[in-house]
């Protein structure tokens, strides 16, 4: 029994990898990129945001709390520390937390999608450097259920 679990895992994780000499679609790329960077948050490793997010990152937040939003800007160099420490406690479980992402379009050069999270709602536009997509800026808030009342 156990060992034809392990033969169908196998098999099924052959199925997930495209074969040899055969590359992702520009798209499953860009999915990837963004993959990468929620899971380097909720797995505390870093290297999955260094490895997906351009240096020269722009991003800014809005954070709804006590009524009001709270406007909440980040480097490279933050997003960068903040994988290192977000979820280092384990608080969040990464098997279910939320990951939704939706590649909206993906060009030769530039590509934008979005992603669900823990912490809200992620869009992203993405570049490709040297045959490789990274996240160049990325606008965020808190999930809008949190909102109450109609706030600006």
């Amino acid at each position: 029994m156990a060992r034809s679990s392990l033969i169908v895992m196998v098999l099924m994780s052959m199925l997930a990898i495209p074969a040899t000499g055969e590359e992702l679609s520009d798209e499953d790329q860009v999915r990837a990129a963004i993959l990468d960077y929620v899971e380097g948050i909720y797995l505390v490793q870093p290297e999955r945001i260094e490895r997906s997010v351009s240096p020269e990152l722009t991003k800014v937040g809005y954070s709804y709390r006590d009524g009001n939003y709270r406007e909440i800007p980040m480097s490279y160099e933050r997003l960068v520390n903040l994988a290192k420490n977000y979820n280092a406690d384990g608080e969040i479980d990464p098997e279910t937390a939320p990951k939704e992402v939706v590649v909206f379009e993906a060009m030769d050069k530039t590509a934008s999608g979005k992603l669900v999270a823990q912490w809200g709602i992620d869009l992203f536009h993405l570049v490709k450097e040297d045959g490789r997509w990274k996240i160049l800026h990325v606008l965020w808030q808190s999930p809008p259920s949190r909102v109450t009342g109609g706030a600006d």
